[in-house]
C-alpha cells in the first residue's frame, strides 16, 4: 500500500424535510409542556419532519447532491457508495441501491448500506478511509447518514417524539497525498440490544394484524434506560484511545462533534475532558437528534458557519442503540 493513500473530506452536505415542529405544537399535542425537559435537558427547540411523500432516500439523495457540489465533484467521479441508516426505504432492497438510481452513479460505482444505529456515520465513515486505504481504485468515496424516524414514532409516546428528527448529511470521502482521517476506534455491547429500537418488521417478529392492532413493537420504543454512564464514561474513553494512537491530547482537538441526542450529556463529557463547551458543535436545538445523520449534519452545520479550517483537529464520537459506538479523529484539509 502506497503511503500516500490517506483520505480526506473534500466537501459536505445536509438536508431536512421542510416541515418542522416546535416544542410549543408538541405540548399541545400531548397536553403537558415538554418544553423545560426537552429544551432545557436535551438542547431541542425544534425538529424537521418528513410528510407523506419524503422519506430517507430522498433525504440522502438532496444531501449526496450539496456534498458533492461542495467538493467539485459530479455524481460519475464516485467509485462506492455507503448509506448509513437504521430507517431503511424497504426492508429490501437496500436504500444504497435507490440512491445509487436517482443519482444516476456509475454501474462500475458499488454500494451498500451500512447499520451501525446512531454509531452508523462514523462507522461509514471508518469504512469509506480503509477502502481507500486499502485498494487504489476506490479514489471518491460518498458517504450518507440518513434517517427518518418519524415515521416510526407513535406521537402520543412523548419518550421517543419528543426527541427523534428526520434528516441526512453527506461527506465526500478522497484519496488525498496529505494525511486527513487519522485513526479510529469502534466499540460495542451487545448485551444491551433491546435496550432501544424498533422491534417488530423483521425476521424475528414480522408484522401482522396483532402486532400493528397492538401498536407497541412496530414503533420506536424505549424498553430499558441505558446507564447514564454509557455515554458520559463511554465517550471519553474512546476519544482519549483514538487520540492516544496519534500522539495527540484532548486539548489539540479544536471541534468535537458528538452524538446530538442530549445536550447535558455533551456537557458533562466536555467537562470531564477538560474542554470548554465552545469546541463542541451543536445542531440539536434546530434539528432534533437525527440518528446516523447527526454528526455529518453537524459538520456541514460548522463548515458552512466558518468554524472549520485548515488544519484544525475533529473527532466525531457516535453511539446508539445495539449498543454501538465510534470514533474518528481526523484532521481538515481545506481545498485539499
Amino acid at each position: 500500500m502506497s503511503t500516500a493513500h490517506h483520505a480526506i473530506i473534500a466537501g459536505t452536505g445536509s438536508a431536512v424535510p421542510e416541515r418542522i415542529v416546535s416544542n410549543t405544537e408538541l405540548s399541545a399535542m400531548l397536553g403537558e409542556d415538554i418544553d423545560p425537559f426537552v429544551r432545557g435537558t436535551l438542547g431541542i427547540m425544534e425538529r424537521h419532519i418528513c410528510g407523506p411523500n419524503e422519506s430517507t432516500a430522498g433525504l440522502a439523495v438532496a444531501a449526496a447532491l450539496r456534498a458533492l457540489e461542495a467538493a467539485g465533484r459530479n455524481p460519475h467521479d464516485v467509485d462506492l457508495l455507503i448509506i448509513a441508516t437504521d430507517t431503511p426505504e424497504y426492508v429490501s432492497p437496500p436504500t444504497a441501491s435507490v440512491v445509487h438510481g436517482r443519482l444516476g452513479l456509475r454501474t462500475s460505482c458499488g454500494t451498500f448500506d451500512l447499520n451501525a444505529g446512531c454509531a452508523g456515520f462514523v462507522t461509514a465513515l471508518d469504512t469509506a478511509w480503509k477502502f481507500i486505504r486499502a485498494d487504489e481504485r476506490y479514489r471518491c468515496v460518498l458517504v450518507v447518514g440518513a434517517y427518518a424516524m418519524s415515521k416510526f414514532l407513535d406521537w402520543n409516546d412523548k419518550k421517543t417524539c419528543t426527541i427523534f428528527a428526520d434528516g441526512a448529511g453527506a461527506a465526500v470521502v478522497e484519496l488525498s497525498a496529505e494525511p486527513g482521517i487519522l485513526a479510529s476506534e469502534l466499540y460495542a455491547d451487545g448485551t444491551l440490544c433491546e435496550g432501544m429500537g424498533v422491534f417488530a418488521g423483521g425476521t424475528r417478529e414480522p408484522i401482522t394484524t396483532d402486532v400493528l392492532a397492538n401498536g407497541y413493537r412496530n414503533h420506536l420504543r424505549f424498553v430499558h434506560k441505558y446507564p447514564a454512564a454509557v455515554n458520559e464514561e463511554g465517550w471519553p474513553r474512546i476519544v482519549r484511545g483514538v487520540l492516544d494512537r496519534v500522539g495527540r491530547s484532548t486539548a489539540d482537538v479544536d471541534h468535537w462533534l458528538w452524538t446530538q441526542v442530549n445536550l447535558s450529556t455533551i456537557k458533562v463529557v466536555m467537562e470531564r475532558l477538560g474542554e470548554p463547551m465552545g469546541k463542541a458543535h451543536t445542531v440539536m436545538h434546530k434539528w432534533g437528534y437525527t440518528g446516523s445523520a447527526c454528526l455529518p449534519m453537524a459538520l456541514d452545520d460548522a463548515v458552512r458557519s466558518g468554524k472549520v479550517r485548515d488544519g484544525q483537529l475533529i473527532v466525531f464520537t457516535g453511539s446508539g442503540a445495539g449498543l454501538a459506538m465510534g470514533s474518528v479523529a481526523m484532521t481538515w484539509r481545506a481545498g485539499a
